[in-house]
């Protein structure tokens, strides 16, 4: 059993992670206040993952949600204080070697303006997720977009 290796980025309302596991079965992922607890069996041989983390800051688990992909886990977790900067993921300052930056998608979002807002809603229809929610019978549909700026 290893960790599976994943990336991150921050957002001013959420935390995104994302588990990079091929082919994955069995996913579990558990929300609490101040930690997040990930298991899955992943690729062909079925090999065990098991990634446990004391997040930086505490979450909200009720609104905190997981969506698996044949190529990923991606886990969306509302901070418990939005507008909160968390520069870095876990607790501890220690370096993980499963676990790097996203910065694929990282922006910094406190610098932002609400002109950046307009961008987003003119854009908001490129693409749906549905999310699964451990604490709800209802999908909840979220729609990201990719931004490239020159």
């Amino acid at each position: 059993m290893q960790p599976a290796s994943a990336k991150w980025y921050d957002r001013r309302d959420y935390v995104f992670i994302e588990f990079c596991v091929e082919d994955s079965k069995d996913v579990n992922v558990n929300f609490e206040k101040s930690k997040l607890t990930f298991s899955c069996l992943g690729g062909s041989d079925n090999f065990k993952h098991l990634n446990e983390i004391d997040l930086f800051h505490c979450i909200d688990p009720n609104d905190s949600k997981h969506k698996r992909t044949d190529r990923s886990i991606l886990c969306c977790l509302r901070k418990g204080e939005s507008g909160q900067s968390w520069p870095r993921l876990t607790k501890e300052r220690a370096k993980l070697n499963w676990l790097s930056v996203d910065f694929n998608n990282w922006k910094d979002w406190e610098d932002d303006s609400d002109e950046d807002m307009s961008n987003f809603d003119r854009f908001s229809e490129v693409s749906s997720f549905k999310w699964i929610s451990p604490h709800s019978k209802y999908t909840v549909h979220v729609y990201i977009v990719n931004l490239i700026w020159f």
